[in-house]
C-alpha cells in the first residue's frame, strides 16, 4: 500500500470540487489522488492508508446526494488503521443550526467502521449555532464557507494541509 492519499469528494455546485483541487495542489507532487464519489466504488478505498473525505452539507443538514447514495457502500470498506481527514463546505449564516452536519455524519460513520480521524480544526472565526461536525470543542475536519468566508478558504486550506502532512506522517 502506498503512502499516497486518496481524496474522495461529492459536489453539487462545484465548491467542494474546487476545494479538493486546492487541497491536492497544496500537498504538491502527485501526493493526492482525487476521486468524485459518484464515480467511485468501495474497492477504490483499499489503495490508500490515508484518506481525505470531502462533502458539502446540503439542504438542512443532509449529505450531498452522491454521498447519500454511497453510504451503504461504506459498510463494505475496511477502515481499520486508516487515517481519515475530513473537509466540508457549508453556509454558517443561512444554516447556522446544522453548519457542516454532513462532515459530522460521515466522520461518525467512518469512525464506527474503524477509521482514525485526523485533521481536527478550530471553531474560532466561525459564527454558527450547532453542528454535528463538532466534537470535543473542535470541528472533526476543515470547515469551509464559500458563501460567507470565501476570502479565508486558501489560507485555511494551507494551514490545514500543513497540519495534515504532520498527522499523516508525510
Amino acid at each position: 500500500m502506498s503512502k499516497k492519499i486518496g481524496l474522495f469528494y461529492g459536489t453539487q455546485t462545484g465548491n467542494t470540487e474546487s476545494a479538493a483541487e486546492i487541497i491536492r495542489d497544496e500537498f504538491g507532487d502527485d501526493v493526492v489522488t482525487i476521486q468524485d464519489i459518484s464515480q467511485a466504488d468501495a474497492a477504490d478505498f483499499d489503495d490508500y492508508q490515508c484518506l481525505i473525505i470531502g462533502c458539502p452539507t446540503w439542504n438542512i443538514g443532509e449529505l450531498q446526494s452522491d454521498w447519500e447514495g454511497f453510504l451503504p457502500e461504506l459498510d463494505t470498506i475496511n477502515f481499520s488503521g486508516k487515517l481519515v481527514a475530513y473537509f466540508g463546505t457549508g453556509d454558517q449564516i443561512g444554516y447556522a443550526d446544522n453548519f457542516q452536519d454532513a462532515m459530522g455524519i460521515l466522520e461518525e460513520k467512518i469512525s464506527e467502521l474503524g477509521g482514525k480521524t485526523v485533521g481536527y480544526w478550530t471553531k474560532d472565526g466561525y459564527d454558527f449555532n450547532e453542528s454535528k461536525a463538532v466534537k470535543n470543542g473542535k470541528f472533526v475536519g476543515l470547515a469551509l464557507d464559500e458563501d460567507n468566508q470565501s476570502d479565508l478558504t486558501d489560507e485555511r486550506i494551507k494551514a490545514w494541509v500543513t497540519q495534515l502532512k504532520t498527522e499523516f506522517g508525510l
